[in-house]
């Protein structure tokens, strides 16, 4: 009775074809559009902060250049590190039994938290390789993230995937893969607050607090408020069907995983240390 009530009360869901495009075996998909488009916009955006020198206080210790080489190593960190984090952290068993599938990413399947290992990874090795300050590097690409994050939560809305827990909210949807069960659409929050709400927040520290001269700040501030955004949206996600509730039947992973970049963020942001003119 109380399932039905919602599905009569829920807005209908935009049933958007999750393949923009096919022509004959290839086809392209908003999945990878996302990925790409955050990818470019973040690369344009990072261009721009490195040009001001106003924001750094004199020139930027990392160049265009350095970027236009980077994005190679970003985009592999960033694919990489998501994929195998959500086998490793969400499907294991899974993919154990059938190891041809971690291969299939137009299925779906990334995780945030193993594409920041990745692209961690790629950013420590980038700046060894060139001799740049790594935390300035860093500072920029997590300036940028939360574009793709962006897109990447839309989306998932547009995959009918990572969708929100049964609710009798107004904008509740029926999603074509959640059941016949109003729910929240827990991708727009996490668009909204991961995507948009932390861009904000991270210009602000940069353009009016000029705190890309003081390396690790920042990133910081990213990574503590993404935490903070995923722990809150998980309240009305639906823990993934696999794992379920952890420890006392409340906690999901989303938020396990969560707890430690926040902990991470706030103490780079205490050991923030103003660059030397």
């Amino acid at each position: 009775m109380f399932s039905a009530a919602l599905t009569q009360l829920a807005l209908p869901f935009p049933n958007i074809d999750p393949i923009l495009f096919q022509i004959g075996p290839v086809a392209i998909r908003w999945y990878s559009l996302a990925y790409i488009g955050g990818i470019v916009l973040g690369w344009l955006y990072a261009r721009r902060l490195v040009r001001n020198d106003r924001l750094w206080g004199g020139k930027a210790p990392v160049t265009e250049a350095d970027l236009d080489d980077f994005i190679l190593w970003a985009t592999i960190g960033i694919i990489v590190g998501g994929r195998l984090g959500f086998v490793l952290f969400y499907d294991l068993p899974v993919y154990l039994d059938d190891p041809a599938r971690i291969f299939k990413t137009w299925q779906g399947g990334m995780s945030f938290h193993g594409g920041l290992i990745g692209t961690t990874i790629a950013m420590f090795a980038f700046a060894w390789r060139r001799k740049l300050p790594v935390w300035s590097l860093i500072d920029i690409v997590s300036v940028v993230v939360p574009i793709g994050l962006f897109f990447g939560r839309l989306a998932n809305f547009i995959n009918s995937e990572l969708w929100g827990r049964a609710s009798d909210v107004p904008w509740a949807m029926v999603f074509p893969t959640g059941g016949d069960i109003a729910r929240h659409p827990s991708q727009l929050y996490e668009a909204a607050l991961e995507g948009l709400a932390l861009f904000l927040v991270l210009r602000f520290c940069t353009h009016n607090l000029m705190k890309l001269q003081t390396p690790r700040f920042v990133t910081g501030v990213f990574i503590a408020g993404y935490g903070l955004a995923r722990i809150f949206v998980e309240f009305f996600r639906e823990p993934d069907v696999q794992l379920g509730y952890l420890y006392g039947g409340w906690l999901t992973m989303g938020m396990i995983l969560s707890v430690p970049m926040v902990l991470l963020g706030v103490a780079l942001v205490v050991s923030a240390r103003r660059r030397p003119a």
